[in-house]
Formats: structure tokens, sequence, C-alpha cells
């Protein structure tokens, strides 16, 4: 396997394909700019991109990443090993983009697309197509789609303009283990400016946002792991609930 490229050997571990070694790649992501060339080859590969993830915090670099259409589902949503199978649980605000987003280089590009999208609560579910996560660097990482295995949305609210997405109150239960239960401040500040950032950065990376498509803006509870057949119960204040069943 080692003749093949690290697009081609994530290609691979996601048709059932052996996963990838770090030790075995090393160096092969040298830049941004080459993990967002190999998420491009690999999805041109994979298929249709159902969203986006964005990760925006103060004092490091944006990062984008894809996230498959056969990836995404409907809260409640069951996966089956086959689906996933490492499984980390990110708790976060989302957003669908209901229709054509205006110009991100107009000047008032946040206040028309504001009417432009609904908010959700979502579960990203983590997971990866690398042996070792805690031994991957973070631009191979970047390159595996930041680790994303699939997004579970909630009813979509589409009147959530008045609502504050900087501090939300939410709870995440996984089995009888409380996650997070009360306010949580939302990473990069604020959900929708975090939307807006990206809309702004993707241009026609794996052919850009369209309409349909999530885009979930970061985790608020951290990132555990859980062992299969453990329930997960997600709830933010004003957005509703969002759940996802792993069974054994």
């Amino acid at each position: 396997m080692a003749h093949l490229g690290l697009a081609d050997r994530l290609i691979l571990a996601r048709n059932g394909g052996p996963r990838v070694p770090p030790a075995d790649v090393a160096g092969s992501v040298a830049s941004a700019f080459d993990a967002y060339a190999i998420q491009r080859r690999v999805a041109d590969a994979v298929g249709a991109i159902g969203g986006f993830k964005i990760g925006r915090r103060p004092g490091q670099d944006q990062i984008m990443a894809p996230i498959f259409q056969k990836d995404v589902r409907t809260s409640p949503a069951i996966f089956t090993r086959a689906d996933i199978d490492r499984i980390g649980i990110e708790l976060e605000v989302g957003f669908i983009v209901d229709r054509p987003l205006p110009d991100p280089e107009s000047a008032d590009f946040e206040s028309q697309a504001r009417a432009c999208v609904s908010a959700v609560a979502a579960l990203e579910i983590v997971d990866t197509r690398l042996t070792d996560i805690e031994a991957a660097p973070t631009l191979l990482r970047l390159a595996d789609n930041q680790l994303n295995g699939a997004v579970v949305v909630g009813a979509p609210r589409p009147d959530w303009q008045g609502m504050d997405l900087t501090t939300v109150s939410a709870r995440l239960d996984l089995d009888s283990q409380t996650v997070l239960d009360g306010r949580a401040d939302v990473p990069g500040g604020d959900a929708f400016a975090t939307f807006c950032a990206l809309a702004r950065m993707i241009g026609s990376h794996c052919g850009g946002l369209s309409p349909g498509q999530v885009v979930i803006t970061g985790s608020l509870n951290g990132m555990p792991f859980i062992e299969r057949g453990t329930p997960v119960r997600g709830w933010i204040d004003g957005l509703g609930d969002v759940a996802a069943d792993f069974p054994t």
C-alpha cells in the first residue's frame, strides 16, 4: 500500500479498506493547501457533499471540511457498525441553507444571509480513516475531513434570527452520563458569524455552499468518545432536541 498516495488510501479506507497509520504518511500534508487538495480528491471519489464543518477559534487558523451527503441524517438517527466505527460525540449549533446565499463580498452579506438559513441543533459524529487520532498531526486530521464521520440534524428553526447564538443553554446525555448541562459558549464567539466566515472562505471548494446543505459551527462539549450501545440525547434551548443511537 506504500505506493498509494494519501488521498487514495483515505478513499480505500472509506470503502472498507485498512485505516491509515499516521506514521506511514508523515510529511504527506505540508500545508492547509495540501489538505484541501486531498479533501477535493476524496470528494470526487466518494460522492455528493451534504454540508461543511468549520473550525474558528481565536489564535488558530480557520479551517473547513466537507461532510458527505450520505452521512447527513435526520434526528432520531440510527448508525450501524458499518456506518460508524469509533464514535466521538459533539453537540453543535448548525445551519441549513434554505435558498441561495447572496454574494459573500457584498457589504450587507450578513444581514441578507440571515433570511437564507434555518438554525438547527446538530450532533457531529466523529470518526476517522486514520488508525490513531491522537498521533495524527493537525494537517493530517484536516486532510481526513477534520475527522467527520456523520452529522445528525434536528428540526430546522427558520425564525431563529432573534436568538443569541454566542452562548446557549444546552444539555448532552450519553446514556446515564450528562456531559453538558447549562450555559455553553459557542466556539468562535457567535454561530452565525462562524457560518458567514465559512461562506466567505469556501469559494468553490468541494462545490461550495448550496441550498439543502448543513453547516456545523463547533462543539459545545468537547469530544468525548462512547462505546457502541450508548444512546445519545442532545438539546439546545430554542433549537430543540437531537438524538442518535448506535446499536451493538
